[in-house]
């Protein structure tokens, strides 16, 4: 997700987005354990995702 979707998007849509990234990531770890990823940056590119989903929850729950 981009900044801006992440955003304009409601609380508990992020938080069911963060549970599906968080899942996903997990899924990629697990399968470059098992074999290498043809692109290993989709771990990187995931967890980015994670950690902007989870900057906006915590941001929103300080205001």
């Amino acid at each position: 997700m981009k900044q801006a979707e992440i955003q304009e998007a409601s609380t508990t849509k992020l938080q069911e987005k963060l549970a599906e990234s968080r899942k996903a990531y997990t899924d990629l770890q697990m399968a470059h354990t098992i074999s290498p990823l043809e692109n290993p940056i989709q771990l990187r590119m995931q967890r980015r995702s994670i950690a902007r989903i989870q900057t906006e929850l915590t941001k929103r729950e300080v205001q």
